[in-house]
């Protein structure tokens, strides 16, 4: 008897869990997946250097900032652009490089070095490739916030979440309360 009490409340709780689970629609904006990798060359650069930025898959606007220069766009149709190195960047120090792609909606950050010497011109290196496990050393301390790994809060997410929440709540009440009742007689 009790097994068909329940069988209702559990089958409202999977149909919330099946409307809330995140869709693989939602990758990107546009529902197509990412082909976007930056590239920057030379990975390693002395302080006064020119670095070239590849925009790598993004076939809008990509704009690229870093604390190391000055903020650089890579209109649509292009896929590079040059971008001249502080030279008071510290030496020694990794720094993150921010490439947003404006047609997708993607960033990305790849790291770059800054070593001895001051160099005028790009030299052909290795390409440095965005990994998910790379971590930037930037002067300053740690950025606050969540880098990236939340999309943007929708109030009706949120109201859902929150009366999934409370009807858990309820529901656990009232079956605790029910079997407290049930013993007493």
């Amino acid at each position: 008897m009790r097994a068909i009490r329940v069988a209702p409340l559990a089958l409202l709780g999977a149909s919330a869990l099946t409307l809330m689970a995140p869709s693989a629609a939602f990758a990107t904006p546009d529902g197509a997946t990412s082909t976007f990798n930056p590239t920057i060359t030379p990975s390693v650069i002395a302080p006064g250097g020119r670095v070239t930025l590849g925009s790598g898959g993004c076939t809008g606007e990509t704009t690229v900032s870093s604390g190391i220069f000055d903020t650089t766009t890579i209109p649509s149709g292009s896929t590079t652009a040059t971008a001249t190195i502080d030279t008071d960047a510290r030496r020694g120090a990794v720094y993150a490089v921010t490439f947003a792609c404006g047609s997708t909606g993607t960033s990305r950050n790849v790291n770059l070095t800054i070593t001895g010497g001051a160099t005028s011109t790009p030299t052909p290196t290795p390409t440095t490739v965005p990994t998910a496990s790379s971590t930037a050393l930037v002067p300053g301390g740690v950025r606050g916030g969540l880098g990236g790994s939340s999309g943007s809060t929708d109030t009706v997410e949120v109201a859902a979440g929150a009366a999934l929440v409370a009807t858990a709540a309820a529901g656990a009440l009232y079956f605790a309360r029910r079997r407290t009742a049930d013993r007493r007689h």
